[in-house]
């Protein structure tokens, strides 16, 4: 994995490039955390060797693992970082297109990338937190009420 700030005013925002063999999910992770970066919004596109997905399923409140066992482009990658227990966390969904042209997309869980994926990191001006959801078990941005007047 390689990186550059690319702009260090506000909005900081950095270029992450990651390399063959790279676990996506665990880099960027790693990045955010040593970088101290609490609230941001990332996109990327890229290719992956192979993925995990997942589908969130209502009912069991589990994600269903969709295996992705091929080469594949990264179509659209988005998600965002917020601070969940105390550590940066990272929450991305991501659009894989296969060689016939169908698609696969989903909560990124791993992936391991093939040749590259090109990642932009920009934080955010306010900071972000997530709390656990009673209802869903998830760690959801806790974002206070608006009062308007």
């Amino acid at each position: 994995m390689r990186w550059k700030l690319i702009n260090a005013d506000p909005p900081v925002t950095y270029a992450v490039a990651l390399e063959t063999g790279d676990e996506a999910v665990k880099c960027l992770s790693d990045f955010v955390r040593e970088q101290e970066v609490e609230a941001a919004s990332i996109t990327a596109i890229g290719a992956f060797r192979r993925a995990m997905l997942g589908y969130f399923e209502w009912q069991s409140k589990q994600y269903q693992k969709i295996p992705v066992e091929e080469q594949v482009e990264v179509l659209s990658l988005i998600g965002d970082v917020a601070v969940a227990e105390g550590q940066p966390t990272l929450h991305i969904h991501a659009v894989l297109g296969k060689s016939d042209g169908s698609v696969a997309g989903g909560h990124l869980l791993s992936a391991e990338v093939r040749p590259t994926l090109e990642v932009i990191i920009t934080q955010s001006p306010s900071y972000l937190r997530k709390a656990k959801d009673p209802e869903t078990g998830l760690a959801l941005l806790a974002i206070d009420p608006v009062t308007q007047s």
